[in-house]
């Protein structure tokens, strides 16, 4: 392929994956990558650089360029990426590695922020295998959270959804706990006839802990079909939500301001109802100037956003580019 503008690439980490754009200062697309996702905390910033680098040589490879071709900018949005000092390393492995002449490292909170509000300020919450919030003063004044799990306080995310569903269904086994549709539910994810051989597989190893994420959708259909207890979890989810967009607009003196509240990832953005709708009638009595939305594109169209704006590009190359992810998908899958 024959590219006469310069490149630039989009990444969105999540804890479960990274998803990683190819484009142009025209915005065009070239191709969509996914890999798995970045956690550093666990594998140390080392192996998760040198994993988004191949991921950005089988980008190369997917678009038919050579695995040297010249990347302008680099928009790396980083699950598990929460401090300063973690988005420097972070930079500073990618510049020596050669991803892009020119880096950007910011936590994958702010992915969801630019896709979802373009003049780049508000408040966004990831809500996906895990859970993080941020915001930004339109002054450029940020607040965010430790997010060091549940050390920290944090609840929320997929994962948590799934293990609170599988408890309760254990718990409405042995006499803990209400009846719940969850018993029958969540055991045929994994072939297992009860929820206690999940538990059990769980504690023995057999069942990774990351992979209960995948009951997550069950909690979800139970809930919408009237199950109590599932309805419950989801709501919990939906409270720590609302608890954390009214912390960062507190912090940031953004009560009494117009906000846009950005909502994104797998939890918040998988078509039921009852989540978001929790979450903008709690926003609207406690912070009613708050004016959430759930993310309509992919978080990674708010990382090649970055990338292009660093990269110079024009508004209309900017937004040719967020239409053609909002209408596609990854064209390449590895490692998840």
């Amino acid at each position: 392929m024959t590219v006469l503008a310069d490149l630039v690439v989009g990444v969105d980490g999540g804890s479960s994956k990274t998803d990683l754009v190819l484009a142009d200062t025209e915005g065009r697309l070239l191709a969509w990558v996914r890999g798995d996702g970045t956690r550093p905390h666990r594998e140390g910033m080392n192996a998760t650089t040198d994993r988004l680098a191949q991921l950005g040589r089988r980008a190369r490879a997917v678009a038919g360029l050579p695995a040297d071709a010249r990347v302008t900018v680099g928009g790396f949005f980083l699950a598990n990426v929460d401090r300063r000092a973690e988005e420097r390393q972070a930079a500073q492995q990618l510049s020596r590695l050669g991803v892009a002449e020119r880096t950007v490292v910011r936590n994958d909170t702010l992915a969801v922020l630019r896709a979802g509000a373009p003049d780049g300020w508000g408040v966004a919450v990831v809500s996906g295998a895990g859970i993080n919030a941020a915001g930004v003063h339109p002054r450029g004044r940020s607040a965010r959270f430790l997010s060091l799990g549940d050390i920290t306080g944090d609840w929320g995310g997929g994962l948590a959804v799934a293990r609170a569903g599988l408890g309760a269904a254990v718990r409405a086994g042995d006499g803990r706990g209400p009846a719940t549709a969850l018993r029958r539910a969540l055991p045929g994810h994994f072939a297992l006839r009860s929820v206690e051989a999940v538990a059990l597989a769980v504690s023995e190893g057999e069942i990774p802990m990351v992979a209960l994420h995948g009951l997550a959708p069950l909690v979800f259909a139970a809930a919408a079909g009237g199950d109590t207890v599932a309805r419950g979890i989801v709501l919990r989810l939906g409270d720590e939500i609302v608890a954390m967009v009214t912390a960062l607009l507190r912090r940031l003196r953004l009560l009494r301001t117009p906000t846009p509240v950005v909502l994104g990832g797998g939890t918040l953005q998988n078509g039921h109802v009852l989540l978001p709708d929790h979450i903008r009638a709690r926003l609207a009595a406690e912070a009613p100037l708050a004016g959430p939305r759930v993310l309509d594109v992919p978080p990674v169209a708010g990382a090649a956003d970055e990338a292009l704006l660093t990269a110079g590009a024009p508004a209309t190359a900017r937004r040719r580019l967020r239409e053609t992810i909002a209408g596609t998908g990854p064209r390449s899958t590895e490692g998840l």
